[in-house]
């Protein structure tokens, strides 16, 4: 089995760790696994690599993504779509491991609904904000990163007698304030969650 594998749209804490993952998991049950560069636009123009386990066991520590990224979605423009398909038919993919939020797994799936091309969708999000897991992979990052700089900012606060205000990434969801929060031990968490009572 040949599996082809993007990442789309913004970086996040542990792409390569993924990355690596699936290689791994490929290769132990006898497939090959190929990297589509700069993700969708990649796959658009049959823009691959070989990734063996030997050339990816480094880069587990390392940020960013090795595969590169972009916001393309082939299916702005019908004719993409065509060509994405060909492409893989060139490379001879069986399957696609798509990593990325929302627009990229929007594409992913409709390849799976439309083309019936077999797809898996690995979610990149470091808001946690996923059911049916614990953790979502660049969260356990984030929350340390908030740790770090409120750690920063407390001696400040003391220093001039201030209240410091941290706002966390998150959208909808308050597990990176929350668990950050509690981590620091913050006067007051807000999550949008739960409404806020001002006067409290």
């Amino acid at each position: 089995m040949k599996v082809g594998m993007l990442t789309g749209g913004g970086d996040c804490p542990a792409l390569n760790a993924v990355i690596r993952g699936v290689v791994r998991t490929i290769s132990n049950a006898g497939g090959e696994c190929y990297g589509l560069l700069e993700g969708w636009r990649g796959a658009i123009e049959g823009n691959a690599i070989p990734l063996h386990p030997s050339k990816t066991d480094e880069i587990v520590d390392k940020g960013g993504t090795i595969l590169g990224s972009s916001r393309t979605n082939p299916y702005k423009n019908r004719e993409n779509v065509t060509k994405l398909l060909e492409s893989f038919k060139r490379l001879g993919l069986d399957a696609l491991v798509a990593i990325g939020g929302d627009d990229t797994l929007g594409v992913a799936r409709r390849l799976y609904e439309e083309e019936n091309f077999p797809t898996v969708g690995v979610p990149k999000t470091i808001d946690n904000d996923l059911s049916c897991t614990d953790y979502t992979f660049g969260f356990d990052t984030s929350i340390n990163i908030v740790m770090e700089a409120v750690d920063r900012l407390r001696t400040t606060a003391e220093s001039h007698r201030r209240v410091i205000v941290v706002e966390t990434m998150g959208r909808h969801a308050g597990w990176i304030a929350c668990f950050s929060g509690i981590a620091t031990a913050a006067d007051f968490i807000l999550v949008p969650e739960q409404p806020v009572d001002i006067e409290r």
